[in-house]
């Protein structure tokens, strides 16, 4: 390992790009470069054969009987006459210290 330092001896800090950032950006690239050869007709993708589901069967079985009993919901409006409570406000003075700066 190499020990960089700088003209008047300190040590220096040298960084380098780790392998995972060069893998992602050649990814994008090759993916860029896929997508302009499709667009500008180089390549070409035709369906030659229709794809289909896999088929299933499923026999037997049986869904749990349930009995629910609900209470009655009624819904519809009244007239009502509540007490709403009146809040007021006061100005008050106070002597507060003032802070001052540098």
């Amino acid at each position: 390992m190499e020990d960089y330092r700088t003209n008047d001896g300190r040590p220096a800090v040298v960084r380098g790009r780790g392998l995972g950032g060069v893998l992602v950006l050649l990814v994008i690239l090759a993916a860029l470069v896929a997508v302009v050869l499709f667009a500008t007709g180089v390549f070409s993708a035709h369906v030659t054969q229709e794809g289909t589901l896999p088929a299933v069967s499923v026999q037997g079985g049986q869904l749990p009987a349930v009995d629910v009993h609900a209470n009655q919901v009624v819904v519809g409006t009244r007239k009502e006459t509540i007490d709403v409570p009146t809040v007021t406000t006061k100005k008050d003075a106070a002597d507060v210290p003032a802070a001052r700066t540098k």
